[in-house]
Order: structure tokens, then sequence, then C-alpha cells
């Protein structure tokens, strides 16, 4: 069954693409550059996502807080994963974000390019960011580190082998959650490329775990998806995405060589799961951002796809990309504080 989100979202502009080269287009030599300035008052969580709950998320603060590099013995293989905790986190159950890098990236890489610890120290929430399967030195971008997701259409080495990423993130957010107080109803999945498709196989198929995911410059890459329960979806994409096409397929700069989904498709699916319905979903439009929205859907849940125009396949707002053959992120939207936002104003219910 299909909505009405396809042709908001197809007749935008579509050009071309790679998935697997997410932590290529975000990596970066550089050290972190820190975190933005914090401001005195936190905004409105909505920002051009409209969200409808009254959620104040409070601008990013210093990441003062503690940097963890773990180890979780998964399927007879050490998996690794960087996990930040606030310094003053708040009692009670709190917020956990897992946030998947896209492919030939890393947890410490994607962290430095979202920033969204600087939005944990002030909002008062845990973050992790896992390590994929390893590609192996020379490799790609050519670091030990370059790992890659079994989103199912791809990528790499953990598609071909058919690594349990799924098995692996819920293993993890059991580990994290025998240690800090972790609210159930509000786990989220974010990721970028890779790390986008790997969030979507998430979403459906460890939905009772996963309450919401943010995607950028992703795609469903899976052919089953039946979701157990609803999931918040947050969906953003560059018309001039040469690594992850809009209107699907190979990209011109793919080094995937992966005829990808439309990414409208799946998004499409998680909302007539979600009960979002075949009506219109409202949309805006700030410059050259457009946001579809369909709020109050099945269980709380939102989902909105969120089209850039110019934009390229680069994490937006983030730290700027070295290579420049995956340009710089788009600088208009912070996608991390918008994906954090939405995120945090959909909690399952």
């Amino acid at each position: 069954m299909r909505t009405t989100w396809s042709g908001l979202v197809v007749g935008i502009v579509l050009l071309g693409a790679v998935a697997c080269r997410s932590g290529d287009d975000d990596r970066t030599d550089r050290t972190d550059q820190g975190a933005e300035e914090a401001g005195d008052a936190p905004v409105e969580a909505a920002g051009t996502t409209g969200a409808a709950a009254t959620v104040e998320v409070a601008p990013a603060g210093e990441p003062v807080g503690t940097v963890t590099h773990g180890t979780l013995s998964f399927d007879g293989v050490e998996r690794t994963y960087r996990l930040y905790v606030p310094r003053d986190l708040p009692d009670g159950p709190v917020p956990l974000f897992v946030g998947l890098h896209g492919g030939l990236g890393w947890g410490d890489q994607f962290a430095t390019t979202n920033h969204i610890e600087g939005l944990a120290e002030s909002n008062g929430f845990v973050v992790v960011h896992p390590d994929g399967v390893p590609v192996g030195e020379g490799v790609g971008v050519g670091t030990e580190r370059s790992a890659v997701w079994n989103g199912g259409v791809c990528c790499g080495i953990a598609a071909r082998n058919g690594s349990d990423d799924v098995g692996f993130v819920a293993a993890l957010i059991d580990e994290i959650e025998a240690q800090h107080a972790i609210d159930p109803d509000r786990v989220f999945a974010f990721g970028h490329s890779n790390g986008g498709i790997m969030s979507y196989r998430l979403a459906c198929e460890l939905a009772d775990r996963i309450a919401g995911i943010g995607v950028v410059a992703g795609t469903l890459g899976v052919d089953d998806c039946d979701p157990a329960e609803p999931v918040s979806v947050l969906h953003v994409h560059g018309t001039d995405d040469r690594s992850l096409p809009l209107a699907g397929g190979v990209g011109a700069d793919s080094l995937a060589g992966v005829a990808f989904p439309p990414p409208h498709e799946g998004f499409d699916e998680l909302a007539t799961a979600d009960g979002c319905g075949p009506g219109a979903p409202t949309e805006s439009v700030d410059g050259d951002v457009t946001t579809a929205l369909a709020d109050g859907c099945d269980a709380g849940t939102a989902v909105a796809f969120v089209t850039i125009a110019g934009g390229p396949h680069a994490w937006p707002g983030g730290t700027p990309a070295v290579r420049p053959r995956s340009g710089p992120g788009y600088a208009g939207y912070d996608a991390t504080f918008e994906i954090v936002s939405f995120l945090l104003a959909h909690p399952r219910t």
C-alpha cells in the first residue's frame, strides 16, 4: 500500500549518489573541533521538522562528560564502541541514542562529525557510537578502523558475510541498560548512509527496542519490513546526493556499485506501518529545506521526510569533509539537532 509521500518527495528534484561512502564522505583526519556554544535558553523541539509534542531541546553544550571505548563479545567476535555519558546525568531513566556511522567510517569519526555529544551534555541523555564490521587496512579510505554495516542491500563484507548487526545493536543496548537507567520508550537510532540503511533495518527488525530513527542519506535495504511496533522516522536527503540518489539506483560517485531502492519507498513502508494513513502530509518550505510531516500516527509516532535542495551526501551541519569528492555538508540545516529534537518529541507511548 502506498501513501502520497512519494509524489511529494520525488517531485522536488532527483539526482544521483553511494551509500557505502558515508563515513568516507564524513571522514575527517582532524581532532574534535569542539561543540557549539550553549545558549542561555532551550529551543523548541519542532525546528524545521514541525514536531508537535512540547519538548524543549537546549543547544549543544561543552561535552565535558566521560568518553569510554568499550568492547562487547558478540557472536564470537569482539565488537567495539564509543560511549558518552554526560557529567551531570539526570537521575531516573534517560534517553539513549545509538549513532551508526556511514560505510567506511567508524564510531569516533561519526561522533566528531555529528557533534551529538554536546547535545547529550546539555539535554541529559546517553549516546553510543558502535563500530561496524572492519573492512581491513588498505581498503576504501585506507584505515584499519574503517567499517561497514549489514543493512541488507549493502554494505561490503558485513552484507556479504551476513553479519548479525541487528543482534549486535540489541546486545549493546542491553549492555548500556545494565550500566545506566535507560528509558525503554526513548531508545533511538540514527545514522548516515550505510548507517542510515542500518537504522531502517533496526526499525524493521528491532522495533520492540527502537522507538524512532533518524536517517541522513539512507534507504530501506531489506525486502521484508514488518515492525513489531510503530517507529517514528525523520529522513533527511539532499537532491544533489551523488552517493545514494534520491531517485534510487547506482550513484555517479558510488563505490558500492549497488542499485539502491528509492529512499521514499522504504519511508512510505514505515509510514504505512505506523498507521499514518494515505492522506497528504503537511508540507512546509523554509528556503532550500522542504519538510513533509505526518504527526499523530499510531502509538504517538510521527514521520517526516526532509528534502534539501542542492544538498550533497555529506552530513548536513556536520564537521566539514576532508575528501572533496563528496563536498562539505549543507550548512543551512543542522541534521543532528533536528533529529534529536524530533525523536525526543516522539517517545513511544
